[in-house]
């Protein structure tokens, strides 16, 4: 199966109804991610058919979870999960943050080839960031520990904002240790196609 059949047959599996392009974006995302890591190693998954799965589906099996208009991808690194977001839902105003130039070189290339209007980028540690408004929904895919994330982030989430962050098996650990003022509000079990491992959406508010 040629990835784009994988990346065809992994969004009707997940039920998603993506614009027209988004497709073609996807995989073109995909094969600048290719391109780019060769020289500034973005990923340790370099095969096209396990990148489908591993990143772009594992990605979008989270979009349905997103409700609000703003979003903050924090630690973007190679645009995980915030680039396969804008491409979902162009409807989204998404903030990819990283801290290392390279990578968000990159993210800039993304931005200007796939010609997304909705993503910006910021080169940055993210508890300097300081914007004009908050985020109504501020995510993470590998940037740290649950406690950590949340504690870096806090000043840019929205009165009623949430926290998303990406994880593989239930962090029991990490929930444990969570900052007073913080509660685990919804945990979605993620099936996403092609990938056998173990996938959790954790959502996070704060506590009036």
């Amino acid at each position: 199966m040629s990835p784009a059949e994988q990346l065809s047959a992994g969004i009707a599996a997940l039920g998603l109804t993506l614009p027209d392009g988004a497709g073609q974006k996807l995989l073109a995302y995909l094969a600048l991610l290719e391109k780019w890591n060769r020289v500034y190693n973005l990923t340790a998954v370099r095969d096209a058919g396990r990148m489908v799965s591993h990143h772009l589906l594992d990605s979008l099996a989270a979009v349905p979870h997103f409700q609000g208009a703003t979003v903050l991808d924090v630690g973007s690194g190679g645009g995980l999960p915030g680039i396969p977001l804008a491409i979902a839902r162009p409807e989204l105003q998404v903030t990819l943050i990283d801290s290392i130039a390279k990578k968000t070189a990159f993210l800039l290339q993304a931005k200007a080839e796939l010609g997304l209007a909705n993503l910006a980028v910021v080169t940055g540690r993210v508890e300097d960031f300081r914007p004009g408004a908050g985020f109504d929904e501020i995510t993470s895919r590998a940037f740290s520990d649950l406690r950590e994330f949340v504690g870096l982030t806090r000043h840019l989430l929205k009165p009623g904002g949430h926290w998303l962050a990406m994880k593989g098996l239930y962090p029991h650990e990490e929930i444990a240790v969570l900052p007073a003022g913080v509660k685990v509000s919804a945990d979605h079990a993620l099936a996403v196609p092609g990938l056998d491992a173990t996938r959790h959406l954790i959502v996070l508010e704060p506590v009036a």
